[in-house]
């Protein structure tokens, strides 16, 4: 068995795609996969599965959310493996460890390009920043996310692919399960 972190977009955010995480791991151990674990409300799951892909993974945990849940949104899936590498790739280990609620791990669908990110950086009104490697981006928010004109719809029309983004600690807290 291998260990998995399922991560889901934009749900429990006031009334828009409420679901308990009970259900969640409820789904996740109808659809075959063992030891489901949840952290926090808004949609972090932990579990383990046969080895496999993390595209088809993520395929069979949207559909199987839209026909059991009637819960549409993305997913985004990583191995164990693959979550502990995005650690250690921060580009910003010294902000994260002062400031970790503005410190923000982006997992996306798609890697973007060099230029894309590139044209998201010059985009770029405030202090914030970003950085990515592969299928991660990594945001620095020194005055806060919540009045930041670098939001999600800016972020993805530059990068040309979805993403769903935690902050480092739950980034450390979802690490901490996939340590072997």
């Amino acid at each position: 068995m291998a260990t998995y972190i399922g991560l889901l977009r934009a749900i429990n955010l006031g009334s828009h795609n409420k679901v308990s995480m009970s259900d969640l791991k409820a789904l996740l151990a109808d659809l075959g996969m063992k030891n489901p674990q949840s952290v926090l409300q808004s949609g972090n799951l932990v579990f383990e599965s046969t080895p496999r892909g993390t595209a088809p993974l993520e395929k069979l945990l949207e559909t199987g959310a839209a026909k059991t849940l009637g819960l549409t949104t993305d997913w985004f899936v990583r191995t164990g493996a693959e979550w502990q590498q995005a650690i250690a790739d921060n580009p910003f280990p010294k902000e994260a460890k002062l400031d970790p609620g503005h410190t923000v791990l982006m997992c996306l669908k798609e890697a973007p390009t060099a230029a894309a990110v590139k044209a998201l950086q010059d985009a770029i009104k405030g202090r914030e920043v970003v950085n990515a490697k592969g299928r991660h981006a990594y945001f620095l928010y020194p005055d806060g996310i919540g009045n930041s004109k670098l939001t999600m719809k800016v972020i993805e029309r530059h990068l040309g692919t979805t993403g769903s983004a935690r902050n480092w600690n739950t980034v450390l807290k979802l690490g901490a399960l996939t340590e072997q």
